[in-house]
């Protein structure tokens, strides 16, 4: 049988945990759980984090919120965010690789065979391949969509089975519910258009999309046929509960 693939989006919040530094733990539940499920599943991992990590080790002088410091951050975290990956997932028996895409490469058909090509060869030979945007050189992810959109496009050129977007709610909300303090999962959704009604425009503490910026993710996987699952990364084995069904995330298909 062959494996069913994954691709995991993990934002700057759910790599914190919610505070200013990446979280080991987090980073080790998430590759235990990749452990556990490494003879059914291959996991491809787009992962935000590279400016929280740089935050832990660095002050620059500018303005944090100018985008040139911002890029100047990744440019710095991207080595230690690849280097707590390393250390964590070896621990359990995984190897890492390093993928840096820009939205360009995804505009060119060559460039998209080399990604679809080198990808598979990493997978093939059991390594996980991380990706991040390569914000030293592009602003997109860094001013529009913390990942969202280039994992949604990286889904869907892998053909994987299933896109998981890792946030910090439980999926997403009924307005009402939310107006109600009272909050209720949209457990399954297949007209996004009802769903676009439901959401608010708020934004992480430490990423940069909201639920907008996932609405529309999962409106380009479903355009190719792939499942988008949204989940609360902060749950320990979040992977591994979905799966069985065992907390409410929203599901779309």
């Amino acid at each position: 049988m062959a494996k069913k693939r994954i691709l995991l989006k993990l934002g700057s919040n759910t790599l914190t945990k919610e505070t200013n530094h990446i979280s080991r733990g987090k980073i080790e539940d998430i590759g235990m759980q990749i452990a556990a499920l490494k003879d059914d599943y291959e996991f491809i991992i787009v992962s935000s984090g590279a400016i929280a990590a740089a935050k832990q080790f660095v002050k620059l002088d500018n303005h944090d919120k100018d985008v040139f410091v911002k890029q100047a951050l990744a440019s710095i975290g991207q080595p230690h965010l690849m280097r707590i990956y390393n250390e964590n997932f070896s621990d359990l028996g995984l190897h890492t690789s390093q993928c840096l895409l820009s939205y360009s490469d995804f505009e060119k058909k060559q460039t998209k065979v080399n990604i679809v090509n080198t990808i598979n060869v990493l997978v093939k030979n059991h390594y996980i391949p991380i990706i991040n945007e390569n914000d030293t050189v592009a602003t997109d992810e860094i001013k529009f969509g913390d990942n969202d959109k280039l994992a949604a496009l990286t889904a869907v050129l892998l053909n994987v089975d299933i896109l998981i977007i890792a946030t910090n709610t439980n999926g997403i909300y009924t307005k009402a519910s939310i107006n109600d303090e009272v909050p209720e999962t949209i457990e399954l959704v297949t007209d996004l258009s009802v769903l676009e009604k439901e959401i608010g425009d708020s934004k992480s503490s430490h990423g940069t999309g909201g639920m907008q910026s996932k609405i529309d993710s999962a409106a380009i996987a479903k355009a190719a046929n792939i499942e988008t699952w949204i989940i609360n990364g902060l749950e320990d084995n979040f992977i591994l509960k979905a799966l069985k069904n065992e907390i409410s995330f929203t599901k779309i298909i």
